[in-house]
């Protein structure tokens, strides 16, 4: 199995508009990034978790040429908004993309994207298989999924465990039960935000007790602000078992 980081930013990416700081004016490669998303491969099947306003630049740029299924984790704007691009796909698969998300995540996609869900189906909109998930395992284009429920703020978010990779993005706390889900994995994907309190995120310092409870054998931070600080200067202060995520970063499973 492979992963690949589409993007590894927070929701308003990095660079931030119209911010000068030094993360955000650095030439660093490692400090730009994207809304976060994850590319997973396995047996010639390629799943996104995600599709945010950056979905389209993403497959562009890691050159994905055909894509099975979509999986949210929920449905704030910067995990959706790219919906729409899964168009191309529909086009040269000549077949629609199985979309899954559980039932309040549904609601918001007929929302945004209502043309979608019409009678009438204009030519040329997204094609969807619409497929309901909860905490039960399932499965996506033949790759297991064990949903992980965890709490931003008080909006239930779900993380993703792929054989013995766990992915999740946009939590606060997470309780003993879905930890137990956790455990095990040899490579863990967690948010952490910035070093300052935050309501609904991880901090930099929680992020790293949360891995190290989880007792995974590698943790990579993702959805990262331009806050926590330049990659560089992040990567001096975190233990060898820890690393932050990059846009672009593969990993080999």
């Amino acid at each position: 199995m492979r992963i690949t980081f589409l993007g590894t930013g927070t929701s308003q990416g990095v660079p931030m508009i119209a911010c000068n700081c030094a993360v955000c004016t650095s030439n660093d490669p490692h400090d730009k990034r994207l809304r976060s998303s994850v590319l997973i491969e396995e047996n010639g099947k390629n799943v996104v978790i995600d599709s945010g306003p950056d979905f389209r630049y993403q497959m562009l740029r890691a050159q994905v040429k055909h894509l099975e299924a979509v999986v949210f984790t929920h449905e704030h704007k910067d995990h959706i908004a790219g919906l729409d691009d899964i168009r191309a796909f529909n086009y040269f698969q000549n077949s629609a993309i199985d979309v899954y998300a559980d039932l309040r995540v549904q609601n918001a996609l007929k929302r945004e994207f209502s043309y979608i869900f019409t009678d009438y189906k204009y030519p040329g909109i997204p094609q969807i298989n619409l497929k309901t998930i909860d905490l039960k395992p399932f499965t996506a284009a033949g790759i297991p999924f064990i949903p992980i429920e965890v709490l931003h703020y008080k909006l239930p978010v779900l993380g993703f465990r792929i054989h013995d990779f766990t992915y999740i993005t946009d939590a606060k706390t997470v309780s003993e039960v879905e930890i137990e889900k956790i455990k095990g994995s040899k490579i863990l994907v967690v948010n952490a935000l910035q070093k300052e309190k935050h309501i609904s995120h991880f901090t930099f310092a929680e992020a790293i007790a949360f891995a190290e409870k989880t007792g995974a054998e590698m943790t990579y931070f993702t959805h990262i602000s331009h806050r926590l600080g330049k990659y560089q200067d992040v990567s001096a202060e975190l233990p060898p078992n820890i690393q932050l995520a990059y846009d672009g970063l593969q990993l080999e499973i």
